[in-house]
């Protein structure tokens, strides 16, 4: 059921909302930023994103083909959500962070479905061997 969630960095400088369905299913990947961070996420339309506060907080980086970037609070550090572009995942994105997701209760989020792509060889439709360690 798509849900209307707020989200935040640790510091609460940056603030967003966030049209989601948990159920759908989120996110993790085996590629190299993704493993580094532990990324959970939802990817969304753009439009079903809407930051709230913190632009001027908001650092970024991009790295190998820049098709998406990694946005991240520059006092607490912290990755709410990261944007791009991939005609392989449908396009225009934003990947919100579900452990950023300030009102999903632990049931909601331990009831979302799991999805896990190959970024680590560009093969983010299917699931790599090994997910262990994810």
């Amino acid at each position: 059921m798509l849900k209307t969630y707020h989200g935040s960095c640790h510091c609460g400088a940056v603030q967003f909302e966030a049209d989601i369905d948990l159920a759908a299913g989120t996110n993790k990947c085996n590629c190299s930023i993704c493993t580094k961070r532990r990324n959970w996420n939802a990817l969304i339309k753009p439009d079903s994103f809407r930051q709230l506060a913190g632009d001027q907080a908001l650092s970024s980086y991009a790295f190998g083909s820049k098709q998406g970037e990694w946005l991240f609070c520059s006092t607490c550090g912290c990755a709410p959500f990261s944007r791009g572009d991939v005609a392989e995942i449908g396009g225009a994105f934003v990947s919100v962070s579900i452990a950023c997701l300030d009102d999903a209760s632990p049931a909601e989020m331990a009831a979302a479905p799991v999805r896990i792509g190959d970024g680590r060889n560009n093969a983010w439709w299917q699931e790599p061997e090994e997910t262990r360690y994810l």
